[in-house]
């Protein structure tokens, strides 16, 4: 082969590996982590509330177990639901009995544009649960400081592994827990945070409500791409 046609050979496999490059990088993959509960490194991404932070008796904890010989962790969410409240509080709520744990805001936004689903790894008590996912305020008024927030149940059922998969499209607009009655798009390419919560009531019909103990073991929360 010429020394030419060796450099012209050359230049065409380094512009074909360039051109696949690129390709492969322009399309999302089909599926991302948003969280992995994997290592306690994890825990500091998260923040918890109840109902205690309102007069409230309510209690939860997050921690991540520690299976030992180089194996990952997961998250277990837990705690107790009640509806007792307070004597003398300052606050007038008429009753307790919720949880939540909150992730911090992400550095810069998280874009679910690419995507049409939420998906999470779980084991359940047979409760429902409630996925809710923060966009930048573009829907309330500049004013209020408050992310706007989009809601859907999840009901787990107790004692094994299951992938619940939550369509996108499933997302209510919620105003501190009440749906907004107008057409409202999430715009996805905005998202600021997440959280997953639980309350005493409400749900899926057949699944576990009122107070008592609560217990959701989480191992990654992905968005996937099914279309």
């Amino acid at each position: 082969m010429s020394r030419f046609r060796s450099l012209w050979q050359a230049s065409l496999n380094a512009t074909k590996k360039a051109l696949t490059w690129d390709v492969e990088n322009w399309i999302p993959p089909t599926e991302r982590y948003i969280f992995n509960f994997n290592s306690k490194e994890e825990l500091k991404k998260w923040h918890l509330y109840s109902d205690s932070e309102y007069g409230g008796m309510s209690s939860a904890s997050l921690e991540i177990t520690d299976v030992g010989n180089g194996l990952s962790g997961t998250g277990i969410f837990s705690g107790n639901l009640s509806l007792d409240l307070h004597e003398g509080s300052r606050w007038n709520i008429s009753r307790g009995g919720f949880c939540g744990m909150r992730s911090k805001k992400f550095d810069g936004f998280f874009d679910l544009e690419p995507y049409d689903t939420i998906a999470l790894k779980v084991k359940g008590d047979g409760r429902s649960y409630i996925s809710t996912i923060y966009t930048e305020n573009w829907v309330n008024s500049p004013a209020q400081q408050e992310d706007n927030s989009w809601q859907a149940f999840v009901f787990v059922p107790k004692g094994n592994w299951y992938i619940t998969k939550i369509p996108l499209a499933r997302y209510l607009p919620t105003w501190r827990g009440n749906v907004i009655d107008a057409e409202i798009e999430m715009n996805p390419s905005r998202i600021v945070g997440m959280s997953l919560s639980v309350n005493s009531g409400g749900g899926f019909p057949g699944a576990m409500t009122g107070p008592g103990d609560f217990k959701l073991e989480i191992d990654w929360i992905k968005a996937l791409r099914t279309q």
